[in-house]
């Protein structure tokens, strides 16, 4: 029996990182369309206009630091950080905010270390945090639902609450709350009588009206990227199994100190975006199986402690940052058994073979 003599690494899947990037993006559409029939064309052109911003800006750094601009504009790394960073600020946010954002997660969050390969944080969570800390009442102004406010902005009119040079459209009036801040200010009422106060989740057909199908669009899109073997599941189960246990010990029965049920955090704010296309970002997070299991499964956790002690509402964003700091860490005391050997090797140790 003849036996190919071929080296290492046995790679079987041809794709650059331009394949993958667009297959995120498509993979992106599911969450993107729900978000479109339940909250109007805000994130459209959010992301049409972030993508420009983000183009322009990795063009004019690349040129600054005199490197080939059409060769690594075409790995499309630039569109997807503008596009994750429109997908999880409000529908509605002003031109400027995105602009701000995306600016800052090319500039700084990925160009000023080196590129692509070399940002030691998420690009679109550096954006994200920046943005929510430095004008929260602009991040936090949320719409309300289409079956909820009875319609949403058409076209046209969002084009105009986006870009008010063109013509002023008041955006307090389709403003809201979002279920996790409901939640969070709850202190008085159990959870049934909690859910029949707010028609936002008691008109939801799982959780919470509109923001349950968006989770379960980008759920979709996730598990597309894990059949096309984009990464592995280890990161995205970790982090959800762990919020999920957390929900599960700190539910309390349905009383007024209530945290909310697991399905609700699952399916409320930027869960299903975080675990499928935030947390799997492959040069922020460790590379071995335990290592992935570990930050997930500490992500998750984080995101649990700051929805329900914290002073935001949404916590994906400081839990995916806070473990890009430990990556290293992680990936140090996470390295596997190599054959032939009886011990793991740490990152630092030379390999005497």
């Amino acid at each position: 029996m003849a036996f190919l003599r071929v080296t290492s690494p046995h790679d079987h899947i041809r794709r650059d990182t331009g394949d993958i990037m667009r297959l995120v993006a498509v993979a992106a559409l599911p969450g993107l369309a729900a978000l479109t029939l339940f909250f109007g064309w805000g994130n459209v052109i959010n992301i049409i206009w972030a993508s420009l911003v983000a183009i322009a800006c990795e063009a004019a750094i690349l040129k600054l630091r005199k490197r080939p601009v059409s060769f690594y504009i075409k790995d499309y790394s630039a569109v997807v950080t503008a596009v994750l960073l429109a997908l999880a600020i409000p529908p509605y946010a002003p031109w400027w905010l995105t602009m701000v954002g995306v600016a800052f997660a090319i500039i700084i969050g990925k160009q000023i270390y080196g590129g692509l390969g070399f940002n030691p944080f998420n690009p679109a969570m550096l954006g994200y945090v920046v943005l929510l800390i430095s004008f929260p009442i602009e991040m936090t102004s949320w719409p309300s639902p289409a079956n909820i406010a009875g319609s949403t902005p058409d076209f046209v009119e969002s084009l105009q609450i986006i870009f008010p040079m063109f013509a002023s459209v008041p955006v307090d009036a389709i403003t809201a709350a979002t279920p996790l801040d409901i939640m969070k200010q709850n202190t008085s009422l159990t959870t049934a009588e909690f859910y029949l106060s707010e028609p936002v989740l008691n008109q939801g057909f799982l959780v919470a009206s509109g923001y349950e199908w968006v989770n379960l669009g980008f759920l979709l899109g996730g598990i597309f990227l894990l059949q096309q073997r984009v990464y592995t599941w280890h990161a995205p189960v970790a982090f959800l199994g762990a919020l999920t246990l957390c929900a599960i010990l700190f539910n309390d029965g349905g009383s007024s100190a209530s945290k909310g049920s697991a399905l609700f955090h699952l399916l409320s704010g930027g869960t299903m975006l975080g675990a499928f296309f935030i947390i799997t970002d492959p040069v922020t997070s460790p590379t071995t199986i335990k290592g992935k299991l570990w930050f997930g499964g500490c992500a998750g956790v984080i995101v649990f402690i700051i929805r329900c002690w914290g002073n935001y509402p949404d916590a994906v964003a400081f839990a995916v940052l806070l473990m890009n700091l430990c990556a290293p860490t992680i990936e140090y005391y996470t390295l596997p058994r190599t054959y032939g050997h009886d011990r793991s090797r740490r990152a630092t140790e030379k390999d005497d073979s």
